[in-house]
């Protein structure tokens, strides 16, 4: 089996459950998969290794694999660990980066600014992923790097609606998030840790209550509840 066959499969496989093309929950059907990606069972297993090993799915004896769930326990412990992690990393991260580590982030944010533009939803919730990815192996800490790995799993599956604004103030808030980007940058350019910090913050605050509405739906129209309400009354 060619190495880059299986490389293709693991990072493709990745991206379908990070842009929800995967739904979270779903089993992951070994067979269909062998056949799409053109593999055998014997790699495919290892792919749910690594799959496994990274957090984009759960693996369970007997069961095959399954992709990570957002239940409300899932989702309860992300909003309460993110912002810590975020702040925790954008510190070390100002304090450690060498200058690679801002050429690279900078280019990041050029794609990330395009893509926002275009209204590119799914590649502007990736070039996200890969933005604050980047500030994580700038922090330069091996016991930080796998939780945030972790945590950006959930958070670019729940930035596909972040990204998607429905009204003018959402549009706002993604232009925002952009311009907060540039400042993070800058703030990490000149080794400012609390002004990282800051940053970080403002920009997590910015987004959660977008991103809470994944979990949580607008309710129903009243009148919609009232019919409802009527059809089922005795």
């Amino acid at each position: 089996m060619p190495k880059d066959r299986k490389a293709h499969c693991l990072e493709d496989i990745k991206m379908r459950i990070l842009t929800l093309d995967i739904a979270p929950g779903s089993d992951l059907d070994e067979a269909s998969l062998c056949e799409r990606y053109g593999m055998s069972r014997t790699p495919m297993r290892e792919i749910f290794q690594r799959l496994g090993g990274e957090g984009y799915v759960e693996l369970t004896q007997n069961r095959g694999a399954k992709v990570a769930s957002m239940d409300l326990a899932v989702m309860r412990m992300f909003f309460q660990t993110a912002p810590v992690i975020y702040a925790s990393v954008a510190r070390l991260a100002a304090e450690n980066r060498l200058d690679l580590d801002l050429a690279r982030l900078r280019a990041l944010q050029d794609d990330f600014r395009t893509a926002t533009e275009a209204g590119d939803a799914g590649r502007a919730a990736l070039l996200n992923h890969r933005f604050h990815l980047c500030i994580g192996e700038m922090a330069r800490n091996p016991y930080l790097l796998p939780s945030l790995k972790r945590m950006l799993i959930d958070h670019t599956r729940l930035s596909q609606t972040f990204y998607r604004p429905a009204s003018d103030d959402e549009a706002a808030r993604v232009a925002q998030a952009v311009d907060q980007h540039d400042a993070m940058i800058a703030a990490f350019a000149a080794r400012e840790a609390e002004r990282a910090v800051d940053l970080t913050i403002d920009h997590w605050n910015l987004s959660r209550d977008r991103l809470e509405r994944f979990v949580t739906p607008d309710p129903l129209p009243i009148d919609v509840l009232t019919e409802r309400g009527g059809a089922h009354a005795v």
